[in-house]
């Protein structure tokens, strides 16, 4: 484009921060469509100009790590995400997606969906329609009316589900069985897909392995080298973290199975817990010998502690490790509050709870709550207030929770990955790309959306672990390089003109808060970035000063 051609936007005056982890630099940014045309200096005129004055711009964030697959097929915007900055998530994580599937057969999808990322039965009722069978016919569903772009996985275990049906949670894949996956997965990558998902360690409804667990070595190879003729593709995981030494095994087994298909591995997440403070070294020295061996294999973190609310009138993954808990807690609510409240069962629920979760009872701090009663408890650890009452934590809990009809917010804060120093480490070791969100997921216990700017505000303004330029770039040009993503994550000439003006000394994330928008009467935790002025997708402004425009130019990417 020449100086003196007309663009359809200009973002003037901005300091410019281009993904690539190159020195920031004053200029402009003009667009045409939904492509980038000239970068640094624009002359000409355009039919929106912004002084982004004082300002910067960056390419559009990008989330590897999401669980939007159900919610895009109501809010195509995949809220609160793009209001972080956000232009692009990936969603389908650990073996799960909502396609293949056959008509009539959603239940197990939908089961494992509510068991594993707490989305409940009831949202899907009234919001998901499953009037798709093959991964196509989903991603042409969920086409029209994108706000946001999205790279989608396939999920393993619903691919083996959809091909053995209850024999995919039994049993290895013949070789015929695998022909099929591999046939239907190939088909996925050409209808869009951006690569498959898979899981070391989740567990269904009824407590047993999800289908992908089941798969040996050589379907993972052939589905990896399956995916690998497509010219691009992502296997995506979750490690067996429960033992350390079974997630360095995964690690290794990743790096096999980049060797023998060529593909990228990720695997997430890579966290510091000081009750096993040396796991997060070891696990990249096993990323960093994969490296050494060929492998292109990274792990993913987070910049935010893993902190987390337990509602009791909701779901929660914390609790499942108290069985009886958890088969209260998969009750409807009435039953669920009897069951809690009944003084005969009670010093059975307390005993099961001081045995499995005891560390975690100690870390809460009584959060919302709703009866007057329990007010005096606000902002106070579970800990002390037991003591004072002369109880156990967990009794203590139930007492406030019943009293609350189990909507009291127990708080943990500050528990796991919470060290800035280690955490900094960890977000800056190239072999971890920044991801692990989970935005989408376990909506009632905490919102995964806002890491983007977490890490600007945190890791690079309050600790000054980072610059700006190393931030953008974690969030924009390396996740792009390795997941694919051929014309995004940089803002240069010829690029997808994804974009976010922000301000470095004001962005942040927002504080949590605990909404009932959700179809199904569901709840969420949601949070409003401050400090963004404007995200643009594809050439369009998607969010204008926290406000959504009418603008839906995202694609499946």
């Amino acid at each position: 484009m020449t100086e003196q051609a007309k663009a359809d936007l200009v973002i003037r005056n901005a300091r410019i921060v281009d993904g690539t982890g190159a020195p920031s630099f004053t200029g402009d940014v003009a667009v045409a469509g939904d492509r980038i045309v000239a970068v640094g200096h624009f002359a000409g005129a355009a039919t929106r100009e912004i002084d982004a004055g004082g300002q910067v711009v960056a390419p559009g964030f990008i989330d590897v790590h999401t669980h939007y697959d159900p919610q895009i097929c109501w809010d195509r915007l995949a809220t609160p995400s793009l209001e972080h900055g956000v232009t692009t998530v990936v969603m389908g994580n650990c073996s799960l997606s909502l396609a293949p599937v056959r008509p009539g057969e959603q239940l197990k999808l939908i089961k494992m969906f509510e068991k594993i990322e707490d989305i409940r039965e009831p949202t899907f009722d009234e919001a998901v329609p499953f009037n798709w069978e093959s991964f196509g016919d989903y991603l042409d569903h969920i086409r029209p009316g994108l706000g946001i772009n999205i790279g989608a996985l396939v999920g393993h275990s619903a691919l083996r589900w959809y091909v053995m049906g209850k024999d995919s949670q039994e049993r290895v894949a013949t070789d015929s069985e695998i022909e099929t996956m591999c046939r239907l997965l190939e088909q996925a990558m050409a209808d869009g897909a951006i690569g498959l998902s898979t899981s070391y360690v989740d567990i269904d409804e009824d407590g047993r392995p999800v289908p992908s667990r089941l798969a040996d070595m050589r379907e993972k190879v052939a589905l990896c080298k399956a995916m690998a003729k497509s010219g691009r593709g992502v296997l995506q995981t979750v490690p067996y973290f429960i033992d350390i030494e079974k997630q360095l095994e995964n690690i290794e087994e990743l790096g096999d199975l980049s060797l023998a298909s060529g593909i990228v591995c990720s695997i997430a997440p890579i966290t510091y817990s000081p009750v096993a403070p040396e796991n997060w070294k070891r696990s990249i020295a096993k990323l960093e010998e994969q490296q050494a061996r060929g492998a292109k294999v990274y792990g993913q973190s987070m910049p935010r502690s893993f902190d987390i609310n337990i509602r009791m009138s909701e779901t929660s993954f914390l609790l499942y490790p108290v069985r009886a808990w958890d088969l209260l807690m998969q009750k409807p609510l009435a039953e669920r509050l009897a069951g809690f409240a009944d003084p005969a069962v009670r010093p059975m629920l307390v005993e099961k709870a001081e045995k499995r979760i005891l560390p975690l009872l100690r870390a809460m701090t009584v959060g919302d709550v709703y009866s007057p009663e329990n007010e005096k408890y606000r902002g106070r650890r579970l800990a002390e207030i037991a003591k004072e009452a002369g109880k156990s934590p967990a009794d203590m809990m139930l007492d406030i929770a019943v009293a609350d009809g189990l909507r009291t917010e127990f708080q943990i804060r500050g528990a796991i990955h919470a060290d800035p120093e280690i955490v900094a480490q960890i977000l800056d070791h190239p072999l971890v790309h920044i991801g692990g969100s989970d935005a989408g997921a376990h909506i009632s216990q905490f919102c995964g959306a806002g890491d983007t700017c977490d890490l600007i505000e945190r890791f690079v303004r309050e600790y000054g672990k980072m610059s700006l330029e190393r931030a953008v770039h974690r969030l924009t040009g390396e996740p792009a390089v390795a997941w694919g993503l051929k014309d995004r994550g940089t803002v240069a000439v010829g690029q997808a003109a994804d974009l976010v003006v922000f301000g470095a000394d004001t962005i942040a994330r927002g504080d949590e808060e605990f909404v009932t928008d959700f179809p199904g009467g569901a709840s969420r935790y949601v949070r409003h970035a401050t400090g963004i002025d404007k995200v643009i997708v594809n050439g369009a402004v998607v969010v204008d000063q926290g406000t959504y425009t009418d603008a839906r130019p995202g694609l499946v990417v």
